[in-house]
């Protein structure tokens, strides 16, 4: 079964309990994958050691309020068995022979994004050197380059899956496990501390971390593209069968998209819960004691978290645990890159997307090309932090493309058969204009 081509061979019943529907969650969970590293680890953490608590709303409403987008998106997807890249080659508005105004303006910051994989690609490397000295930060950075590219051109969608969760489970409890011993250290919560981070405050100093982090944690805007690609390849549409418009195929998509909204909902609890143990964390330890992740020594500022917590011999455990966030980051995010530039050169004429065997050798090739452009961009800039933030600053555009692109398909091309619900609509408008303002906003007072 090819899942960008929908048959009747391809057609399955969607399940009817919650338990059946659990089995068949996936897509969001590669998402966390990717989330839960840059954003979290470098991003939200910064953040936290330069405003302290002030600016916890932030993260938390960064989260929350994008899944709304993220299920809309999704559900376009299930509708129309439509890739990303294709259905923003339908957006009205100028265009050229070969694709309009968006699918230029994405490649554009598709370009733009790989400076944030090149500085999460550095972290990698700086981890790997601190831990084991005896290489330089280069020959690790090429070998994280390398590691990944194997695993993602010998990787299929289920072993993606996989290896995602398993990394997911890790990432939580290294962080949890950490945020519970915080409370019998001198750096202990107190609720006064957390009670000040809601009072919706963005000080101008930390005004860019905090532009920058808004558009990483949570669902930023390139992962609801990627969803769009784990959704078809999870079988969704494909289970749904080609859109005819039948009764029957009307049924079969009410059934999968109950598991795919399932699916982004227990997600999205994940994700948020565990950005908001890392900015607790930076906010508690890091912002007290001074200590601001910068250029190399990022990993260094960012271990005093575990070592201040857990003692001078908790730095092993946090090396290890800082590995799989960013390495799970590296892994989930290159696995969906390679299908969004196969999926954009398609769109270009350039290769036949919808060639099963033609687009497996696109991705594959991608695997290896995409690393190295990493690793050079990194070896050549030399300040991850930065390369993160500006990363993220590129996420908030993309998520402006992201929401306009969702508007235009709820009220231009979605039937009457799947009008949603008033609550559904007043909650995507809400997340629109969240969206929308607090990027404006940060752009203003950025410039």
């Amino acid at each position: 079964m090819d899942p960008y081509r929908p048959s009747p061979e391809s057609i399955k019943e969607p399940p009817l309990s919650l338990s059946d529907r659990l089995r068949h969650l996936g897509p969001s969970l590669i998402l966390s994958a990717a989330i839960v590293g840059s954003g979290e680890l470098i991003a939200t953490t910064t953040l936290g050691a330069k405003a302290g608590f002030i600016t916890f709303w932030l993260i938390i409403i960064g989260c929350m309020i994008k899944v709304m987008v993220q299920l809309a998106f999704g559900k376009h997807t299930l509708l129309t068995g439509e890739t990303a890249m294709k259905a923003f080659n339908d957006l009205p508005g100028i265009r050229t022979k070969r694709a309009n105004w968006a699918v230029w303006s994405m490649s554009l910051m598709m370009v733009l994004k790989l400076l944030q994989m090149g500085g999460i690609i550095g972290g990698v490397a700086i981890i790997l050197n601190i831990a084991l000295p005896f290489l330089p930060i280069t020959i690790w950075a090429a070998f994280s380059a390398l590691l990944v590219a194997f695993l993602v051109s010998q990787g299929y969608y289920r072993f993606i899956e996989k290896f995602s969760i398993f990394m997911i489970a890790f990432f939580t409890l290294f962080t949890f496990t950490t945020l519970f011993f915080l409370q019998f250290t001198p750096y202990a919560l107190e609720w006064t501390e957390i009670k000040s981070g809601l009072t919706f405050q963005l000080p101008k100093a930390s005004l860019a971390f905090a532009f920058g982090a808004f558009g990483i944690t949570g669902v930023g805007g390139d992962e609801i593209i990627h969803y769009n690609y784990w959704c078809l390849e999870k079988g969704y549409a494909a289970y749904s069968g080609k859109p005819d418009q039948s009764a029957e195929w009307q049924r079969r998509v009410k059934g999968w998209l109950k598991v795919m909204n399932l699916d982004a909902l227990i997600a999205m609890v994940i994700y948020t819960t565990v950005t908001a143990a890392f900015y607790l964390l930076g906010a508690a330890v890091l912002y007290k004691s001074g200590n601001i992740p910068e250029g190399y020594g990022m990993i260094d500022a960012l271990s005093t978290i575990y070592t201040e917590t857990l003692g001078p011999n908790a730095r092993l455990f946090f090396l290890a645990g800082a590995f799989v966030v960013l390495f799970s980051t590296l892994f989930a995010s290159l696995a969906a890159w390679t299908r969004q530039f196969a999926d954009l050169f398609g769109q270009l004429g350039l290769v036949d997307f919808f060639n099963t065997s033609e687009r497996i050798k696109v991705i594959k090739k991608l695997s290896w090309v995409l690393p190295l452009i990493w690793v050079s961009l990194f070896l050549f800039i030399e300040k991850p932090v930065f390369m993160v933030l500006l990363g993220g600053i590129v996420g908030s555009v993309i998520l402006f493309l992201v929401v306009g692109a969702v508007l235009y398909f709820r009220y231009r091309r979605t039937s009457i058969e799947f009008k949603p619900t008033l609550a559904y609509d007043i909650l995507l408008i809400l997340s629109s204009i969240s969206i929308i303002g607090i990027g404006i906003y940060g752009i203003v007072k950025l410039f």
